[in-house]
């Protein structure tokens, strides 16, 4: 099964250069593989991420989507102190809410060249 994934920051604010995204990706692999889910694609831009996840039906989307945000925002103010001014008194890098649309067949690649087509920052 596949699921495209997005997730925004909180108040849509342009926090994410390259070498956040770079590393977000490496750690939203990891996470997926916890799941027994591969991560197919993933790229962004400076307030929001695209994934296109492949998971096995036994993954509940919501506790793949709250282990994503959750360990990619920790990561990121752990090895990023320079986010931190972004994430407020919340303490939130993303958005409460997320995107999540089921993907098959012929749209697969459509939403891969989407994905890849992200116009990401440098």
């Amino acid at each position: 099964m596949h699921v495209h994934l997005v997730f925004v920051t909180k108040f849509r604010h342009k926090v994410f250069a390259d070498r956040h995204l770079t590393r977000m990706e490496a750690i939203m692999r990891d996470v997926c593989a916890d799941f027994e889910a591969e991560l197919v694609e993933f790229n962004g831009e400076n307030n929001h991420v695209h994934l296109l996840v492949n998971y096995p039906p036994k993954v509940a989307v919501a506790r793949l989507v709250n282990s994503l945000k959750g360990v990619s925002s920790r990561h990121l103010r752990q090895e990023f102190p320079d986010l931190t001014r972004h994430y407020y008194q919340t303490n939130k890098l993303w958005s409460g809410s997320y995107f999540a649309g089921s993907v098959g067949g012929a749209p697969l690649s459509v939403v891969k060249q989407y994905i890849e087509q992200q116009n990401r920052p440098g």
